[in-house]
């Protein structure tokens, strides 16, 4: 039997979701999570989206599942008089979809920008959802409780670090933990995220740099 050969944009695509379930893609591409995966990728479309574009509104529900191929999206709230509190940036090979119940209502509080010029595949969320049930009833709340961990985690732990850590040292961990991400998301948006305000981590950027000069 031959078998359908694959664009270079459709092998990514394919290796990047079978990262997200926790799979790695065989030569049989009938088992259970090669047709879950294939079945996916079929909602999928690319998308070029310049920097600082809106991909989702609050008080709009969130209507896509975003798959990074390149760049940098941030999730944030905003306050009516315009305060950004910055909750989480997404990279390459991250998907990004509506955790919360809330957010896939009118009552959504989340905005999502691009911070950089970004690559991704896009697909609508109820069909991405509704395709991982149509595969059995526990593969939902499987691939939805890992994501909703890994934010819940970075964020209580974002939180203990503002509240127990100096600001020199919540820059100093950014710097190693998230190196990449600070040589391209611009330093307001940085400053949002540590919790700062952006004179604090010009500061703070200066003393890193000179320390690192002295040695």
């Amino acid at each position: 039997m031959i078998k359908p050969s694959r664009t270079p944009s459709e092998t990514v695509l394919l290796n990047s979701l079978s990262r997200v379930f926790g799979m790695r893609l065989g030569e049989d591409q009938t088992t259970p999570g090669a047709v879950l995966v294939s079945d996916l990728a079929r909602l999928f479309s690319m998308h070029s989206i310049d920097a600082e574009a809106v991909l989702e509104r609050h008080d709009q529900p969130w209507a896509h599942v975003y798959l990074i191929q390149h760049g940098v999206v941030r999730m944030f709230r905003q306050t009516v008089g315009g305060k950004v509190a910055i909750h989480h940036f997404f990279s390459e090979g991250d998907i990004i979809w509506p955790v919360f119940g809330r957010s896939r209502t009118m009552r959504n509080t989340l905005c999502l920008k691009s911070s950089t010029p970004v690559t991704a595949w896009v697909a609508d969320f109820a069909a991405f959802r509704s395709a991982i049930q149509s595969h059995g009833a526990v593969q939902w709340p499987k691939f939805a409780l890992a994501l909703t961990e890994e934010l819940a985690e970075l964020a209580s732990m974002r939180e203990f670090r503002k509240h127990t850590m100096p600001a020199n040292e919540r820059y100093s961990l950014v710097q190693e933990e998230y190196p990449e991400l600070t040589k391209l998301v611009p330093d307001n948006q940085l400053a949002a995220w540590l919790g700062v305000v952006p004179a604090t981590f010009s500061r703070l950027k200066r003393a890193a740099s000179n320390r690192q000069k002295n040695g």
